[in-house]
């Protein structure tokens, strides 16, 4: 029995199988149902994980179906985006994209029944004195003064308001159910509302727009969708969703709930994501900052990553925050199975080998990967002088310090050992250059030197360099829960160190030939790929995936 098989069911899978051996479905017909005014986010990666991978178990379809309801927030920009994201997380949608829209004809002649089935009314209050009859939790709502309306009034409003007779604002139309209903979602609900603006699918052919509770069950039904699968916060309008589908007689669709993602050190709300675009925290949706799709790919993310990490955190009822270490857990342990070792310097200092023939240079055989064994190897330069991090050079270092300081020996990887004779400084006193000695019978592969060093340093040869800059993404927010807190707003919480732009950073001369969005290890330092949109060969540019330690964890604790 494979591993797949051999973990347990959750409880949609459970309710699933149960349909199937009871003869409720004969098939699974799930789909994914995103409103086109943003870009998806990680909690979207979820939903379409939960949905996709479930239809392909049990040999279903899956659709995607765009809430395109409200054009006054949607664009084509975002539907193309967010069809991108769906194929770059592994999946495709059963046959064409659907649209709400698609259905607009099918609402309003259900809106049009309803109305004749005495279901359903035009009322001409305000918005603000619906939201006041509406009543709370614990006290009963109350009748519009236009809820027993004559049938055919209100069908002749619907139709005015259809052809743009009215102004906006000016009247709504509501389902009759109950107005002291234990749920408030199921007190009149609004069903359509007046909204000149064009469609990006219809264009002018409609002043009215249906509302997303009266469109959301009546469209999963029409497109036969067997499991409906929501977020949790979607259990409280499950009731009004049925009520439609009964008294119009339409195919019963039934929803189920599972807890959304919830990730720590993050907002995942539209509405909070295009605020920090709009006020320049970030320069856009796919910004590598951003837990949205794009700006994750951006950041070298990769699919399997995403997938596996909803993997783990399972599907539940129960809502809980999981921990953005997870996440990066997830990115580390792809990226180590797959991304190629190189060299790259962040903060260079000039390291010159004393006793290494001027003019002389040698090609080293580096391995690209020591977790994969066709990763093969690559010819790596070495000369005289190269490169090292400033901050692998101490001159008064403790006893523990394995790197370069006087009288200390250390590798550079795949190369020599040598031993550090001095630090060269500027008369003002900052560090100039470091000169060592190697020695010559202590090739990596080849040592017979006999001689010990504890540390191993990465390095770029000076004469085969490449100037690169090298962008240091860290987490946008500097407190698990930015948006938890009632009394601050999230954006006090931005964490200032979330980018650093390294601009004189040398790399290796593989590195040249780069791709956009190729994902490497730079040895020591972490994982990184290059930018999607700023990478090219005249100008490398390096984004930080995640570092290889997680540092985050020890400036949290000493409270920076």
């Amino acid at each position: 029995m494979s591993e797949v098989e051999e973990k347990s069911l959750n409880f949609i899978e459970q309710i699933v199988e149960k349909d199937l051996a009871e003869g409720v479905h004969t098939t699974v017909q799930t789909r994914f149902p995103p409103h086109p005014n943003g870009y998806l986010h990680i909690g979207h990666a979820k939903a379409i994980c939960v949905n996709f991978t479930l239809a392909q178990k049990y040999g279903g379809q899956t659709n995607l179906r765009f809430d395109d309801t409200n054009p006054s927030k949607e664009s084509q920009e975002y539907i193309d985006a967010i069809k991108r994201d769906v194929n770059w997380l592994g999946f495709q949608w059963e046959g064409e994209p659907k649209y709400a829209s698609d259905y607009f004809g099918k609402l309003y002649e259900f809106a049009q029944r309803l109305i004749q089935m005495g279901l359903a009314y035009i009322d001409q209050s305000s918005l603000e004195e619906i939201r006041e009859m509406r009543g709370t939790v614990t006290e009963a709502g109350k009748n519009s003064p236009y809820r027993d309306r004559p049938t055919e009034e209100s069908l002749k409003l619907l139709e005015e308001m259809k052809n743009g007779v009215h102004d906006e604002g000016s009247m709504v139309c509501r389902a009759k159910i109950d107005m002291a209903h234990s749920n408030i979602n199921m007190r009149d609900p609004l069903m359509y509302r007046i909204l000149k603006v064009p469609h990006n699918r219809t264009g002018n052919e409609w002043n009215i727009y249906p509302l997303y509770d009266f469109t959301h069950g009546i469209s999963d039904s029409l497109e036969n969708v067997t499991h409906s699968l929501c977020s949790l916060e979607f259990d409280i309008r499950r009731p009004l969703y049925d009520w439609f589908l009964e008294k119009l007689a339409l195919f019963p669709s039934r929803q189920y709930e599972f807890a959304r993602l919830n990730l720590s050190h993050t907002v995942v709300s539209k509405t909070k994501l295009s605020r920090l675009i709009s006020e320049d925290i970030v320069d856009g949706w796919d910004d590598p900052r951003m837990p949205t799709l794009s700006g994750l790919k951006r950041r070298g993310y990769t699919p399997e990553a995403i997938r596996n990490f909803c993997d783990r955190i399972g599907v539940a009822k129960i809502n809980n925050v999981i921990d953005v270490s997870l996440l990066e857990f997830s990115i580390k342990d792809h990226l180590n199975k797959i991304a190629p070792r190189v060299f790259a310097v962040l903060d260079p200092i000039k390291l010159i080998i004393t006793n290494y023939p001027e003019g002389q240079e040698e090609d080293l055989l580096i391995e690209n990967n020591p977790e994969d064994e066709n990763a093969g190897s690559r010819e790596v330069k070495f000369g005289r002088e190269v490169y090292i991090e400033r901050g692998d050079f101490m001159e008064d270092a403790p006893k523990k310090y394995f790197r370069l300081s006087p009288g200390r020996n250390v590798r550079l990887k795949g190369a020599y050992i040598l031993h550090c004779e001095k630090g060269v400084y500027h008369e003002q006193g900052d560090l100039k250059e470091v000169h060592c000695t190697y020695y010559e019978n202590s090739k990596s592969g080849q040592d017979e030197s006999g001689i010990k060093a504890k540390g191993t340093l990465h390095w770029v040869a000076c004469n085969h360099a490449h100037n690169a800059e090298i962008r240091l993404y860290d987490r946008l927010f500097n407190d698990e829960s930015p948006d938890g807190h009632k009394e601050k707003d999230f954006m006090d919480f931005i964490n200032p160190e979330s980018l650093n732009r390294l601009e004189n950073c040398k790399v290796e001369a593989s590195l040249m030939n780069a791709e956009k969005g190729e994902k490497f290890q730079f040895q020591r330092i972490g994982y990184f790929c290059a930018d999607e949109k700023l990478h090219s060969k005249d100008q490398l540019v390096f984004n930080r995936t995640v570092p290889l330690r997680d540092s985050w964890a020890k400036q949290q604790k000493k409270g920076g």
